[in-house]
């Protein structure tokens, strides 16, 4: 950066220049303005509002150097801030858990609107950053949450999470239904690993979230068969068995379910975009 760039005497300088990098190194914009913000404690309308105002010099350094890292290795926004948005609630994330996906919200508003119990345990199968169980336990205060994950890096973002939000959540490390599979459990809710080896991704994605959330084998259905698996073999019958899924594996996740969960109706859900991206299995009464 040279010298004439530096300081910015105005909020609304910074954020010229910091868009005109960004486009310049064919990123999003709004990136500019996700930064600002949380550097400035300031929603978007009020960015807009005081954007004649003077640019702190003291915070000046950070901003530069984030944009920049953004630009020039596509690191994620939520990376560089510590946070992201789920359900109207604010996360910590880092590298060593997924960044939270509007999917992911269209998959806890349809297990909230197929809930049947007043009081269900919910066992929310590797969790993350915790942002479903977390959801699931503040939107139904009733309920239960266990929350298993196999990084134990994870768990300890989640139950910060957890924490900050105030929700009640029992966590264990280990492998899907392993680490609970003597606990009575009513509902089962997982965005396991599901993209194959051999899936193309951006560079934000494949070099910044944590590989073990992302892929699994078999074509990206390793995860669902071993949570079918443990659900058959420890004599498991939940009411409802809810997954995330890739767009084309619907049949694929709704055939294993059948035929290793009989009694079970199956149905494929998609999501805004009308993309196949939910299974919900519901246990016939």
């Amino acid at each position: 950066m040279n010298n004439e760039q530096m300081p910015f005497a105005t909020i609304q300088e910074a954020r010229r220049w910091a868009s005109l990098f960004l486009q310049k190194h064919g990123r999003e914009v709004r990136v500019a303005d996700l930064l600002l913000e949380h550097q400035l404690s300031l929603s978007f309308s009020q960015l807009l509002a005081y954007e004649r105002d003077s640019f702190p010099e003291q915070k000046q350094v950070w901003f530069k150097k984030a944009v920049e890292d953004h630009a020039c290795t596509g690191v994620p926004v939520q990376h560089l801030i510590g946070k992201a948005p789920f359900y109207g609630r604010e996360f910590t994330v880092n590298h060593h858990v997924l960044i939270p996906r509007p999917e992911t919200e269209e998959l806890v508003l349809g297990t909230i609107k197929k809930m049947k119990l007043k009081s269900p345990v919910i066992a929310d199968l590797g969790t993350g950053s915790g942002i479903i169980a977390i959801t699931l336990k503040l939107e139904l205060s009733s309920s239960q949450l266990l929350a298993t994950d196999l990084s134990t890096e994870a768990i300890q973002v989640a139950k910060q999470n957890a924490d900050t939000l105030n929700a009640d959540i029992e966590f264990f490390q280990g492998d899907f239904l392993e680490p609970i599979k003597q606990q009575p459990i009513d509902v089962i809710v997982s965005n396991p690993p599901y993209i194959a080896f051999s899936e193309q991704l951006s560079e934000t994605v494949k070099n910044f979230d944590p590989s073990l959330a992302l892929f699994a084998k078999e074509e990206g259905l390793a995860a669902y068969r071993t949570i079918v698996e443990q659900l058959a073999r420890y004599k498991l019958s939940p009411s409802l068995v809810a997954f995330e899924i890739g767009h084309e594996q619907g049949e694929a996740v709704k055939s294993l379910i059948e035929r290793k969960l009989p009694g079970y109706d199956v149905q494929i859900k998609q999501d805004i975009n009308k993309k196949d991206r939910m299974i919900f299995a519901e246990l016939a009464d």
